[in-house]
């Protein structure tokens, strides 16, 4: 299924976008154990403990990107999302530019009633933003579009870091 968008693309971003969807989603990385760092992030919002939420998800950052051998992202993790009338910013990927290592940008709370965003709704949003980072360094697109291949690889990701949760804690 292609999105609404897709008919307004040109050819050459159809192409992209046609290259995107058909990616499938990759397991974590060889050895890469993030139980630790998935429950932390956990702990740390229900804590609303915004450094260790940070200190957290750049840990699970800095094992995908090794273990996928990708270049360095950069985690920032701000206090309260940002709004207009288009609703509410959860996440931002930001590519790196050659001096500047790239960034993704993550808030744990939410605009409008400044509640702590909920765990797996906060994690679904740092997995989304790795994914924009893989589409360029690990699979070369030169754009990075919401494709159901993209949903797919980012649904793939946040499953693999949920489960290594123990069961009864939401894995």
């Amino acid at each position: 299924m292609r999105f609404a968008y897709y008919d307004r693309l040109s050819p050459a971003r159809q192409r992209i976008y046609r290259t995107s969807d058909a990616i499938e989603p990759l397991p974590l990385p060889p050895g890469m154990q993030p139980d630790k760092a998935v429950d932390g992030i956990r702990a740390a919002l229900a804590a609303d403990a915004r450094a260790a939420v940070q200190r957290h998800c750049q840990w699970i950052v800095d094992a995908l990107v090794a273990g996928y051998r990708v270049p360095p992202i950069r985690v920032r993790v701000l206090a309260q999302r940002p709004s207009d009338d288009y609703g509410e910013l959860h996440g931002l990927y930001e590519p790196g530019d050659g001096a500047t290592p790239a960034r993704i940008t993550v808030w744990m709370r939410t605009a409008q009633r400044r509640q702590v965003v909920a765990f797996r709704s906060f994690l679904r949003t740092l997995c989304h933003e790795v994914c924009h980072h893989l589409d360029y360094e690990l699979f070369a697109l030169e754009e990075t579009f919401h494709t159901e291949g993209f949903y797919k690889r980012e649904s793939a990701l946040a499953n693999a870091l949920l489960a290594t949760l123990p069961a009864a804690d939401g894995g």
